[in-house]
């Protein structure tokens, strides 16, 4: 259970040694962070943090550490508040710019993501990446509502996946040069809670973390190891005649709601001009259903003035007669189907991808695939059914 809250700026701050730390004790990491979907007795909340000063393109790390929440005065303060006291009355200086990462065993509770996000819009030199072992309350609507505010204000929320669990044993733990051992269902309770928190955010442009790219875009005909399930993502651009990006997003099928059938809906919700042109660009890591194809066209149909690309990694049921259908009927309504090349997954790559500047890295055999799966697509688009 969450304790009292206290805004940052009521906060005394003092230099006592004592406020924060430099590395947790690997048991009290391995209790603390352990990724369970619901946790008992974790009553306290720890951040791991890394200062980063922003200079010209590139980032220079400058400090790091370990706050938890204490007691101010029989009054529990949460971390979160904790940490922004610390940082403004001992690092924050107008003429720097700052990216500041926390890695958090509990996600912030509304009150603390208000303060937060508050902090951000007062301090536009500011950025914050949040990585998070657990969701707190997250089925409660104000601590959604608190999350959905953060990422408004801009800060980029994730959670912390096996390399992140790695990265932190490694810098914030008394290790003793031991490896980071996994604790058990860590990569199943991380995909539950990327689920919940991509319903928490909706369509926000949170951009895809590298290894979710790689994994769920990767067009081998095989998933490789360590074994995962490939889910349906679409990630889409919408256009204007002269190439100006009006909107772009990413969305994941959800219960009952396939991505495609979410996209359709964004694209209504924007209400474009009809006496204007538009090109809407998809690239999706399945290619449509039956159900999603018949969707596209009639939403392509009732609104002739937008031009739909889609460009898929890996084809869904190829073999089944109804979803060679589907393709067919998308390519008779006008509907461009292709698939994806190291042109579209490089795009891809650079358009949706938290991939901190690095430029696309092709997986083996990423051409070879592509060129297999175009050779199959032909033979659909083309044959007789």
């Amino acid at each position: 259970m969450q304790p009292a809250y206290r805004g940052y700026s009521q906060m005394p701050w003092t230099r006592d040694s004592s406020e924060h730390m430099a590395r947790l004790d690997p048991e009290t990491f391995y209790f603390q962070f352990c990724n369970l979907l619901y946790a008992n007795r974790r009553n306290c909340s720890y951040i791991c943090y890394k200062v980063e000063r922003r200079k010209y393109h590139s980032r220079a790390s400058f400090d790091w550490g370990v706050f938890h929440n204490q007691v101010y005065g029989g009054t529990r303060c949460h971390t979160e508040l904790r940490f922004l006291s610390w940082f403004h009355a001992e690092k924050l200086r107008p003429n720097e710019r700052y990216h500041i990462t926390w890695f958090m065993s509990w996600s912030p509770c509304m009150k603390c993501a208000k303060e937060v996000a508050d902090f951000l819009g007062r301090h536009q030199n500011v950025t914050l990446s949040i990585f998070t072992a657990r969701l707190y309350k997250f089925q409660e609507e104000g601590s959604r509502q608190g999350l959905l505010r953060l990422s408004d204000q801009g800060a980029h929320v994730d959670i912390m996946s096996y390399q992140e669990f790695k990265y932190c044993w490694k810098k914030f733990v008394y290790s003793q040069r031991r490896p980071f051992r996994p604790w058990k269902k860590l990569y199943r309770n991380y995909q539950r809670l990327v689920e919940e928190l991509e319903d928490i955010l909706g369509n926000t442009m949170n951009l895809l973390r590298e290894v979710l790219f790689k994994q769920q875009f990767g067009n081998q005909p095989r998933v490789p190891a360590p074994y995962y399930r490939r889910k349906t993502y679409l990630c889409y651009q919408l256009k204007q005649h002269n190439d100006l990006t009006l909107d772009r997003g990413c969305f994941r099928n959800k219960k009952q709601r396939h991505a495609e059938i979410r996209f359709i809906d964004k694209i209504n919700s924007l209400d474009l001009n009809p006496s204007q042109s538009y090109k809407i660009i998809c690239y999706i890591t399945w290619s449509p259903c039956p159900n999603c194809a018949n969707e596209l066209v009639n939403f392509i149909t009732r609104n002739n003035h937008l031009k739909l690309e889609i460009f898929a990694s890996r084809l869904y049921f190829h073999w089944i007669k109804s979803f060679k259908m589907g393709l067919q009927d998308l390519q008779n309504a006008g509907i461009s189907v292709a698939v994806m090349t190291h042109t579209e997954f490089e795009d891809c790559w650079e358009q949706f991808v938290d991939n901190q500047s690095r430029p696309f890295q092709p997986w083996d055999k990423l051409e070879q695939y592509s060129a297999s799966i175009r050779r199959r697509l032909q033979r659909i688009l083309t044959a007789p059914i």
